[in-house]
C-alpha cells in the first residue's frame, strides 16, 4: 500500500538559486522610457536630412514657409495702412473739418445776433437769415458729429453738451431782439447773457470737439504713414534664402539657373520692390496733404474764428456802452475792446502763419488780401472807438455797422478771402491725400497672390531636382 508523503516536498530544483539572483550580479535592465512624439518626429527630419533628398524637401519647405509668410504679413500691413488711408481722405478730415465748420457756424451765429441787434428796427432780411443759416449749419454738423461719436467718448459729452445749450442760445438771441425792437434796455442784457452762454460754454464745447476729432485724423495718419518693416524684414528673408538655395544648387549639380526658383525670386523681388516704393510714394502723398493741407486747413480755421470773434465783441463793445469792464494787472479795461485786441492779435499771428504755408500763389494771394483788410479794419475800429469813447455813439456806430467805411465792409472782405484761401487748402488735401491711397491700391491682392506664385515657383524648382533622385 502506498501512504501519501506527510508534508510536501520541494519541486525540483526549487533550492537552486538562478543566475541573475546570484549574489552580486546585476539587476534586470529597465524600460526605456517612451519619447514624445516630437521628440520622434525631430529624429525623423534628422533622419531625413542625412539624405540629399530629404535636405531638398527641408529646403522647398522653408522657402514656401518664407515667402508665404512674407506675402501674407504684406497683405496684412497694407491692408491695415490703406484702410487708414482711406479714413484719412473719407472719414476723419471731413469731420474734422465739419466739427470746425460747427464752431465757425456758432461764431458766426453769434456775430450776425449782435450785428443785428445793433441795426434795431432796421435789421435786414440778410442779417436774420445769416443767422438762421449758421444755426441750421451747426445743428446738421452736430447730427453728424454724433453719428459719428462712440458712446461714451468725450466727443459724444460734448455733441451732447452743445444740442442742449443751442436751443437755450437761440432762445436768449429771441428774447433779445422782441425787447430791442420794443425798446427796453433789457434787450441788451439779455444779448450779452446770450453772448456769456457762447463764449463760455458753446464755444469751449465746439473746440473740445474740434479738438478730438483732430486726434482721430492724427491717429489716422499715424496708422497709414509708418513704413511696413516686417513685410520688409521677412521679404530681405525671403530672398536671402531663395539666393542661398540657388547658390547651394549651382555648387552641386554646376547649374547656373533653377527656373522655378529664379521664377520664385523674381516675384519675391517685384513684390518687395512695389510695397517699399509703393509705400514710399503713399508715404510722400500722404504727408504732403498734412504738411500742406491739414496744417495750413487748421491755421485758417483758427484764424477765420478769431476774426469771428474779433467782429462780435467789437458790436458788442456797443451794445454794453461800457457796462462790461475787465481789471488786467491792476488796470481797467472794457470788456469787449480788450478780447476785441486780443483776437485781432490772434488773426495777425494765424494770417502770417497761414501765409507761410502757402506753398503756391492760389494759397498765398487770398491770405494776404486777408492781411491787408485786416489792417484797414483795425485802422477803422480805432475811429469808431474814439468817437464811442467821445460820447458820439451814433458816429461809432455807423463806423461799425454802416454803408460806406465801415468796419462791417473789412470783416466782409476777411472773412470771404479766408473762405478762398480755405477752399483751396482743402482742395489741395483732398489730391495729395487721394494720390496717397492710389499708390497703395492693389498692393495687399497683388501682394498676396505674387507670394503664392513665388512659393509656387520655389517648391516647383525643388521638386525638378527631387525628380532627378527617382
Amino acid at each position: 500500500m502506498t501512504h501519501p508523503p506527510t508534508k510536501s516536498a520541494a519541486p525540483p530544483g526549487a533550492d537552486t538559486v538562478l543566475p541573475a539572483q546570484r549574489a552580486g550580479s546585476p539587476a534586470p535592465a529597465a524600460t526605456p522610457p517612451r519619447r514624445s512624439a516630437f521628440a520622434e518626429g525631430v529624429e525623423q527630419v534628422r533622419a531625413a536630412v542625412t539624405t540629399e533628398p530629404g535636405r531638398l524637401r527641408l529646403i522647398g519647405a522653408v522657402l514656401a514657409a518664407l515667402i508665404v509668410a512674407f506675402g501674407a504679413v504684406t497683405a496684412w500691413q497694407m491692408t491695415d495702412r490703406a484702410a487708414a488711408a482711406d479714413d484719412v481722405l473719407h472719414r476723419s478730415q471731413p469731420l474734422s473739418s465739419s466739427a470746425a465748420e460747427i464752431y465757425r457756424s456758432l461764431a458766426d451765429a453769434n456775430t450776425a445776433a449782435s450785428s443785428g441787434f445793433l441795426a434795431g428796427g432796421q435789421e435786414t432780411a440778410a442779417s436774420r437769415e445769416t443767422y438762421e443759416k449758421d444755426i441750421r449749419t451747426a445743428a446738421a454738423g452736430l447730427v453728424t458729429a454724433a453719428a459719428n461719436s462712440e458712446p461714451g467718448s468725450p466727443a459724444e459729452v460734448a455733441v451732447a453738451k452743445l444740442n442742449k445749450l443751442l436751443p437755450e442760445y437761440k432762445g436768449l438771441v429771441e428774447r433779445a431782439r422782441v425787447y430791442n425792437r420794443q425798446g427796453y434796455p433789457v434787450g441788451g442784457a439779455y444779448l450779452r447773457y446770450a453772448n456769456d452762454k457762447m463764449q463760455d460754454e458753446m464755444l469751449p464745447a465746439a473746440q473740445a470737439l474740434y479738438e478730438k476729432e483732430n486726434a482721430r485724423l492724427a491717429s489716422d495718419y499715424s496708422d497709414a504713414t509708418p513704413y511696413p518693416w516686417a513685410a520688409i524684414v521677412l521679404g530681405l528673408l525671403a530672398l536671402a534664402a531663395l539666393g542661398w538655395a540657388q547658390l547651394r544648387h549651382y555648387r552641386r549639380t554646376n547649374r547656373v539657373l533653377n527656373h522655378g526658383l529664379v521664377a520664385a525670386s523674381a516675384a519675391t523681388v517685384v513684390t518687395l520692390l512695389w510695397l517699399v516704393v509703393g509705400h514710399t510714394v503713399a508715404r510722400v502723398g500722404l504727408n504732403g496733404s498734412y504738411d500742406h493741407g491739414v496744417r495750413s486747413l487748421n491755421v485758417l480755421h483758427n484764424a477765420q474764428i478769431a476774426s469771428l470773434k474779433a467782429r462780435g465783441n467789437e458790436n458788442l463793445s456797443l451794445v454794453a456802452r461800457g457796462a462790461e469792464t475787465i481789471t488786467v494787472d491792476k488796470k481797467s479795461y472794457d470788456t469787449y475792446y480788450y478780447h476785441f485786441d486780443t483776437d485781432m492779435a490772434a488773426l495777425g499771428k494765424g494770417l502770417a502763419q497761414a501765409a507761410e504755408l502757402a506753398d503756391d500763389s492760389a494759397g498765398s494771394k487770398p491770405v494776404v488780401a486777408a492781411e491787408g483788410n485786416m489792417e484797414v479794419w483795425k485802422k477803422r475800429h480805432t475811429a469808431a472807438r474814439d468817437a464811442d469813447e467821445n460820447g458820439d455813439y451814433q458816429a461809432a456806430l455807423d463806423k461799425v455797422i454802416g454803408t460806406d467805411g465801415a468796419t462791417a465792409e473789412c470783416f466782409v472782405s476777411v472773412d470771404n478771402n479766408l473762405k478762398t484761401a480755405l477752399v483751396h487748402e482743402d482742395h489741395e488735401f483732398e489730391e495729395r491725400a487721394a494720390d496717397g491711397l492710389d499708390a497703395m491700391s492693389g498692393l495687399p491682392i497683388g501682394a498676396a497672390m505674387l507670394g503664392v506664385a513665388a512659393a509656387a515657383g520655389a517648391l516647383f524648382g525643388i521638386g525638378r531636382r527631387l525628380s532627378e533622385y527617382r
